[in-house]
């Protein structure tokens, strides 16, 4: 263990890499002689692979029954500080990777990172993607969004709508998406859904966006975010999705300028231009059908380079509902009808009535006083008793 500990020193660290080695140490110190208790067998030569193994070691081979009760925050920030390094030095290593490489990190952590549950969420998205957020029921406004609630049944949504990039946190954010949704149409519409994405498409989506906050966020700022997470939903391609907690890691990894929630110049003009330069992106060639399924998503993949805990794929929130105990037998509650259903209820009882024009031309009306409960029958009876038929 002592050999491991202070292989780092020869190792050819950078800037960067060496403060993260400093940092550890600091806590190390605390529990040295716990470690020492540890059987080393893995001594690797980079410092990637260094903060895996010594990860790994904390996990699994720390005895925390020998822990006093004040060496168990130390030992937690150590695993912090690693598990931090990994994200970094996986993310780095992107920058030169070529794509057969990049893919196939991505299918060597396919069980670990959630991969086939994440291609469900973006198969979904794709679909929403022909309609406006104005037109979507709210389920799969929020779906889109990246905020998860109980409306986000198992049975409905086989996947975590969080995927990528949660975006619970930011109430303003969800307050003006629910109360203007043609006013985010507005600005994802800057965005073309194929083709290459320009300066002047990124900077008319900016302005769209930061303009619904200017004019109703009531003093709050517009964050950069959630506006991340609808991009990548509209072009996986293109966009990286980013909160908070992961702006160092990719500001890090990257060596550019510090990411905060009001970068949005670094966001394009360093961030996306590094990710549009590196060979898995830029040459993506694809063998095969799975390759091909990751190709289209490729830019919103690099998610899948974050340190992931062993766990994470069980705390995915479509498996909690789904794997939730049910409650005893209640009194069944109408459920409300969503948007989707309403609209092919009503299309198919005017097509039935022969598509008449009084009919087509109120479509908006029936399908609003369907989804308040009222049978399409009703709607359309009383229809016929205002125009006479």
């Amino acid at each position: 263990m002592r050999q491991l500990l202070s292989s780092p020193v020869k190792m050819p660290l950078s800037g960067i890499e060496n403060q993260i080695y400093q940092n550890a140490l600091k806590y190390i110190s605390e529990i040295s002689l716990n470690l020492m208790a540890v059987k080393v067998e893995n001594r690797p030569q980079d410092f990637l692979d260094w903060c895996i193994e010594l990860n790994q070691l904390c996990e699994h081979g720390v005895n925390r029954n020998l822990l006093d009760e004040h060496q168990f925050r130390p030992l937690k920030k150590l695993q912090e500080i690693l598990q931090q390094a990994i994200s970094f030095g996986q993310l780095k290593m992107t920058r030169v990777t070529p794509w057969p490489m990049f893919a196939g990190f991505i299918e060597q952590s396919s069980e670990l990172q959630s991969l086939e549950e994440r291609l469900r969420l973006l198969a979904y998205i794709e679909q929403l993607n022909s309609q406006n957020l104005a037109d979507m029921n709210e389920a799969d406004r929020l779906a889109y969004a990246g905020k998860h609630t109980s409306a986000h049944s198992p049975e409905q949504y086989d996947f975590d709508v969080e995927w990528f990039a949660s975006t619970k946190a930011a109430k303003t954010f969800h307050r003006l998406l629910a109360e203007y949704p043609s006013l985010f149409d507005q600005a994802l519409a800057h965005i073309p859904l194929e083709g290459d994405i320009t300066i002047a498409d990124y900077n008319g989506f900016v302005s769209a966006y930061q303009r619904i906050f200017n004019e109703h966020g009531e003093g709050d700022k517009a964050p950069l975010a959630p506006a991340t997470r609808l991009l990548a939903m509209r072009r996986p391609d293109q966009f990286v999705a980013l909160t908070n907690s992961k702006m160092d890691s990719y500001s890090q990894a990257f060596a550019i300028s510090k990411l905060n929630n009001q970068g949005f110049d670094t966001y394009w003009h360093e961030l996306i231009a590094s990710i549009r330069v590196s060979p898995w992106f830029s040459q993506p060639l694809a063998q095969g059908e799975n390759e091909e399924r990751l190709v289209k998503y490729r830019a919103l993949f690099l998610d899948l380079f974050l340190f992931a805990k062993e766990d994470q794929a069980e705390q995915s929130n479509y498996l909690r509902m789904k794997n939730k105990p049910k409650k005893a037998a209640s009194i069944p509650r109408a459920m409300k009808r969503s948007k989707e259903s309403a609209a092919q209820i009503v299309d198919k009882a005017i097509e039935a009535e022969g598509m008449p024009e009084y009919l087509v031309n109120n479509r908006s009306s029936i399908i609003s006083s369907v989804e308040q409960g009222k049978s399409v029958t009703q709607v359309i009876g009383l229809m016929k008793t205002i125009f006479g038929e």
